[in-house]
């Protein structure tokens, strides 16, 4: 067996596959974890999806393994040191749902200016328009890009701001995005889009000491994981009225269970990670993934260099033994 598909894949980008190498679609085997270590174990090359864990104990048990593949674009179901350090390429393709995620954001964005009521001075409770705000990217993403690009057709202004890009970085003004500090782009946007990667020195990033100075009547949309945010910090500015509303996209499991902070908080929209979920997203990904595994299986494989140890190298050991 060459290749190992976990998960559902087009018929053509199978065909195509098959074409290359030998395919085994077997999306059932995670429901069947003693026959997917052995199937793993004569793999070299495997589409995994979310609800399969790649971790140090199952890469030890593929040798063969080169590759692996995730038509998604997290991969926190993967052992990336263990994959990096057997030398397995962790392949994704995190362009490809740039456009989805922006369409989603755009879309948020839209319902929440407008379904979320805003008292207008005369008194009557009226919407607002995207076209008249001030909107800040938390994240230059590829998704970001494409934002920077939509809003401004809106009529929209767009600041950012990213805390591994510094502000006189020549990115920003090709993206044309005003380069912000956090807490100033919280005091200047009436709308905020969070995609920034996610890494555990950005967890609780966005708290209380970002959260107390929001513009008032803010609007905040997330694709990102949701632990970028301290919950209680969050339920806090909403219940408070300095976010009117927020939609996270991404959440850790139990984030809204009975006994947590979020749970039952006004003004609160959750879904469940679909910003990225398209036909043609997932396509665009698919495609994308099986070229590059192909491209890796069509290198032949770099062995590990040995060295014999000749026997001139030891003089000491082959010495005469000093006490006779």
């Amino acid at each position: 067996m060459s290749v190992l598909v976990l998960e559902p894949l087009e018929a053509d980008i199978l065909e195509w596959m098959a074409e290359r190498h030998v395919i085994q679609a077997a999306p059932d085997l995670a429901d069947a974890p003693l026959t997917l270590r052995e199937h793993v174990a004569q793999a070299q090359a495997i589409f995994l999806p979310a609800s399969i864990a790649l971790d140090a104990e199952l890469v030890r048990r593929a040798p063969r393994l080169r590759a692996v593949g995730r038509i998604g674009a997290g991969a926190e179901n993967i052992d990336l040191e263990a994959c990096r350090a057997a030398n397995i390429e962790v392949v994704r393709a995190p362009t490809a749902a740039a456009s989805a995620e922006a369409e989603f954001v755009i879309g948020a964005l839209l319902a929440l200016l407008r379904r979320v009521p805003v008292q207008g001075a005369d008194g009557n409770w009226v919407g607002r328009e995207l076209g008249c705000a001030t909107v800040g990217l938390v994240g230059l993403t590829p998704s970001a890009r494409q934002l920077a690009t939509l809003l401004p057709a809106f009529g929209a202004r767009v600041i950012g701001y990213d805390p591994s890009l510094h502000h006189a970085d020549p990115l920003w003004g090709q993206w044309g995005i005003e380069p912000y500090g956090l807490r100033e782009l919280m005091q200047a946007a009436d709308a905020v889009s969070v995609q920034l990667a996610y890494f555990p020195r950005y967890r609780g990033l966005i708290g209380e000491r970002v959260l107390n100075f929001c513009k008032p009547s803010q609007v905040l949309v997330s694709t990102s994981h949701s632990a970028l945010f301290d919950e209680q910090a969050l339920a806090d500015a909403l219940q408070a009225g300095r976010l009117l509303a927020v939609w996270l996209d991404l959440m850790e499991p139990g984030l809204m269970e009975a006994g947590r902070p979020l749970h039952g908080v006004p003004g609160l929209q959750v879904t469940p990670r679909i910003a990225a979920t398209t036909r043609e997203s997932r396509m665009r990904a698919a495609w994308s993934v099986a070229r590059r595994i192909a491209e890796i299986l069509a290198t032949p494989a770099v062995q590990p260099e040995f060295r014999p140890t000749h026997p001139g190298v030891l003089p000491d050991l082959l010495a005469e033994p000093r006490w006779r």
